[in-house]
């Protein structure tokens, strides 16, 4: 069997997935190529476990100040380019076509009838279970036609009353006792961030962002997005104040950190996580960058949830490989029979 992976780069939480994923399809010797979108090329960072992978320019979302640009995302987004990009894709030669809301790939399969995949957070969103904001017509729309599917395969912290999965994470990691913050908002201003926490005197911050360089700022270290040194400075936190993307909740889960959840304005995605979030009791919640709601939930800090996931990336490539494409709620009985909250 011969796959085409796309993966959506504008967040890292996708490249999380994949690699998780690769890694399993690595074992099982399949034979998979990998394509990225949403981000230039050069920012691609620790990439060497997808081989000789190839980039599009694709689609992303803007952002500014924390919250979705719907004018800044129609002004940099080149759709004729995309439009090519699509067209030119040859995927004639793959079996099947894997996406993780990775839309060169997804419309290319749609168009060459060829079947598509999905697997990613974004596709449990098609379950009405699941919660969601409500009136917002504009990101259902996006959700659903961003990258069409023939099989959708949502991942989500709790399956809804729908065939959903439990979130893919690397569970060969183990958590550390610390007593740092660790702070990731890549789509806010981050030289407000590190101000903002300057102000909470007698903690220590660990400030990540694509826009930072490593250094020291008062109470806050500065870092630049890295995986290796992310990992393990999330490991070894005590909590983690971030935007209410899935994947790093997700992590944070599984290793018990308490986290404080900023949804991104504007983003339909990260609101229902927000709502999703509250609703499950797994972390709090603030909707604007506020002092005095960090320095209270700091002052009162809760423990955090644990949940232990299975291994589901290996799951997952074994269905994948099975060809049992159809079956979706057998998988998701399973893996939700293995998950256990400590």
């Amino acid at each position: 069997m011969k796959i085409l992976y796309g993966v959506q780069g504008t967040g890292n939480g996708h490249i999380s997935r994949a690699r998780m994923m690769a890694k399993h399809f690595q074992d099982r010797k399949a034979n998979v190529d990998f394509l990225f979108s949403g981000r230039d090329p050069e920012r691609y960072f620790e990439m060497a476990c997808f081989g000789d992978y190839q980039t599009r320019t694709g689609l992303s979302f803007i952002t500014h100040q924390g919250s979705v640009s719907y004018l800044r995302t129609a002004l940099q987004n080149r759709p004729v380019q995309f439009l090519r990009e699509v067209r030119n894709l040859d995927v004639s030669n793959y079996d099947v076509i894997l996406t993780d809301f990775e839309p060169v790939t997804a419309w290319a399969g749609k168009l060459q009838s060829r079947p598509v995949i999905g697997i990613g957070h974004q596709y449990a969103f098609h379950h009405p279970g699941v919660p969601r904001s409500k009136g917002d017509i504009l990101s259902r729309l996006i959700l659903r036609c961003f990258a069409p599917v023939t099989t959708g395969l949502g991942l989500h912290w709790s399956d809804f009353g729908g065939p959903i999965v439990p979130p893919i994470v690397n569970t060969s990691v183990t958590s550390q006792e610390g007593n740092s913050i660790l702070v990731y908002l890549p789509f806010e201003d981050q030289q407000r961030v590190t101000r903002l926490l300057n102000q909470l005197n007698g903690w220590h911050f660990i400030q990540y962002s694509p826009d930072l360089q490593d250094g020291r700022d008062g109470n806050v270290d500065t870092r630049q997005t890295s995986f290796s040194g992310f990992k393990q400075d999330l490991q070894s936190c005590r909590a983690v104040i971030c935007n209410a993307g899935f994947e790093l909740i997700s992590e944070c889960l599984y290793l018990g950190k308490t986290v404080l959840a900023k949804p991104v304005s504007g983003q339909g995605e990260q609101i229902a996580n927000a709502l999703a979030l509250s609703q499950l009791n797994y972390a709090d919640i603030m909707h604007e960058l506020s002092l005095a709601q960090i320095q209270d939930w700091l002052t009162a800090l809760p423990e955090g949830r644990r949940v232990k996931y299975p291994d589901v990336a290996a799951a997952l490539v074994e269905w994948v490989l099975s060809e049992q494409w159809h079956d979706t709620h057998s998988l998701s009985e399973d893996l939700w029979r293995k998950t256990r909250l400590a």
